[in-house]
């Protein structure tokens, strides 16, 4: 209330400050006339100049690109003329009359093999589809037919002439799986004494068109790919596949269009579409550049023309604010700091040198923040105390129905004679108080919580006649990790009193403490009858208590962790019910 109150006093006393000042003064008229009809003419310039600059640079662009276009389409014709040119040499070869197959056209061959690595292979096969000669695989596989391939029946029935398949395996040989585009046509030879006819094959490493493709640099999103006459795809950019419009429909338009560039609208991006025609074959290069990649200046002009703008804008007005700014420049400033002060930014300094008005309320100011910030700290801290100290009260208080019961359980053990088990319950119930004492400390080892832990659940379980068992588990690097005392007996008393009681069947409680992530972690596991949902969607908001244990809940616990440690540790609960309960208790690694 008292907040309150300062804020809204402190922002009437600024009200009552500003309310002689005339915004709409004859400077101001001026000032705001003249900037607006020197900013609309800067604008109307800064349009004109950049309109023109976007014609010249679509042209410059699209240029560009089809030059791209145009270096890859001459590498790849002129690596398809390299092609036919040996496969001019192989055939001429085949008709000087010697009778085949011999071994000058296989030394050809392999001459050829070894000084162009991107050929895969070299064969020829006789119109029945016989392989007479191959090199660097001789034998097909079994079953193997080329009267069944298309690049040799195209090759037979256009004697003559090239063709070239589309990329595909080449499986026909033993230990090849090349993938490869095929050159095949039409070849004569003499074997005994009678002119044949059969079919000459090359095949290509499809690699080294893809190398030729990828040479140019087209920018992020601008792709060629190449398809031939009938819209199949024989090359096409991997990486960018996903993001292609590469459809069959697309792909036939392309194919028939005459060599040139289009402009087309894509979903409201306008693109350069160019079509290039590959000889010694009907391929067709397509490439596909948006024209806002194009400009790749476009931007950046479009920065330049702004800022010239708004720095001429401000520019011509300078002279005219100045002292405008310069009167209002402290309030403004001292408005700025009240906000941060209402917005409980307390850590606010109006730093302003001289001894006008402005100076004094500056000064008063922060003397007036700084004692604000003093009374709320000196709240705060004694709030954290107060909140410590109950918070220790409750943690000492063992309730007398724990001790009254334990005491019983010993004196009915003493009567039935059971010696050993009074001795185990006695060593517990004094490692028990001795850890919970701790001769005042508030923090101890994971050890010894894991032992305090122990002595209880050894007491609970002699009481209960073993109803349950227990087991305890720490990583050796966990256990001398300092901790907040006295958490997981509470965490376990829940477990008995509310999860395992009511059990017909035999329980079993784990204890683990581990390093996860940098944070020490324990977790107390129970196979009781569990929580139901809507009761554990706010176990952390009340208090809940073991109806004859130490009193100290689960929320207290949460709490304790968070006020020693922040809000990012503390109790997280997962349950299900006739299942089973987690309580993970997160804690900072701390080792001394």
């Amino acid at each position: 209330m008292r907040q309150t109150a300062f804020f809204d006093y402190f922002s009437g006393f600024f009200k009552r400050l500003f309310k002689g000042v005339r915004v709409r003064s004859i400077q101001f008229i001026i000032t705001v006339s003249f900037a607006m009809v020197v900013l609309l003419a800067m604008l109307f310039i800064g349009f004109v100049l950049y309109d023109k600059f976007l014609q010249v640079a679509e042209q410059d662009a699209a240029l560009n690109f089809r030059q791209v276009l145009e270096e890859v389409n001459l590498n790849l014709e002129y690596y398809l003329k390299d092609m036919i040119y040996i496969s001019n040499t192989i055939s001429n070869q085949l008709s000087v009359g010697e009778d085949f197959p011999n071994s000058k056209v296989l030394d050809q061959m392999n001459v050829i093999l070894n000084s162009k690595n991107d050929i895969a292979t070299l064969a020829v096969f006789s119109d029945k589809g016989e392989l007479l000669l191959a090199t660097p695989f001789s034998k097909l596989k079994r079953g193997a037919d080329v009267r069944k391939e298309s690049w040799f029946n195209l090759a037979l029935r256009n004697f003559g002439n090239y063709y070239f398949s589309s990329p595909h395996v080449q499986n026909l040989f033993e230990e090849q799986h090349s993938w490869v585009i095929s050159l095949s046509r039409g070849v004569t030879f003499e074997q005994k004494g009678q002119r044949l006819n059969g079919v000459l094959l090359l095949d290509m490493n499809f690699r080294t068109i893809d190398r030729l493709c990828q040479m140019v640099n087209l920018g992020k999103r601008s792709y060629i790919y190449i398809i031939d006459s009938n819209g199949n795809m024989i090359y096409r950019p991997p990486q960018q596949t996903g993001h292609l419009d590469l459809n069959k429909k697309n792909n036939m338009a392309f194919a028939n269009r005459p060599d040139g560039s289009y402009l087309d609208n894509i979903n409201g991006e306008k693109r350069l579409v160019t079509v290039r025609t590959v000889a010694y074959t009907r391929w067709k290069i397509v490439g596909i550049s948006y024209m806002e990649e194009l400009i790749a200046t476009k931007k950046e002009v479009s920065r330049f023309i702004v800022l010239s703008v708004v720095l001429g804008f401000f520019f011509v007005i300078f002279g005219s604010t100045l002292i405008f700014r310069k009167i209002f420049r402290p309030m403004k400033r001292l408005e700025e700091s009240m906000k941060m002060v209402q917005a409980e930014n307390f850590d606010v300094h109006f730093d302003i040198k001289g001894e006008n008005e402005i100076a004094q309320l500056a000064k008063a100011f922060n003397l007036m923040v700084s004692r604000i910030k003093h009374l709320m700290n000196q709240i705060v801290l004694e709030e954290e105390q107060k909140r410590k100290s109950e918070l220790n009260a409750l943690q000492a208080q063992i309730n007398p129905h724990f001790l009254y019961n334990t005491l019983d359980s010993i004196v009915w053990m003493a009567e039935n004679g059971k010696v050993q088990e009074i001795i185990d319950m006695v060593t517990a119930l004094a490692r028990f108080f001795r850890i919970s004492i701790s001769r005042g400390k508030n923090i101890i080892t994971v050890r010894e919580e894991l032992e305090h832990a122990r002595s209880y659940l050894t007491i609970q379980k002699i009481r209960y006649k073993d109803k349950f068992k227990f087991e305890i588990e720490a990583q050796e690097e966990a256990l001398e990790c300092k901790t907040l005392k006295l958490i997981l007996q509470p965490i376990i008393e829940n477990s008995i009193y509310h999860g395992i009681e009511n059990m017909v069947d035999e329980g079993f409680i784990k204890v683990t403490a581990r390093i996860v992530d940098d944070k020490l972690l324990y977790q107390v596991q129970d196979n009781g009858v569990g929580i139901k949902p809507e009761v554990l969607e706010h176990i952390l908001e009340y208090q809940t208590e073991g109806r004859k244990g130490s009193g100290i809940g689960i929320k207290n616990v949460h709490e304790r962790i968070q006020l020693f440690f922040g809000k990012e540790y503390g109790l997280h609960i997962e349950s299900e019910e006739e299942v089973g309960t987690t309580v993970s208790i997160w804690l900072p690694v701390v080792k001394d």
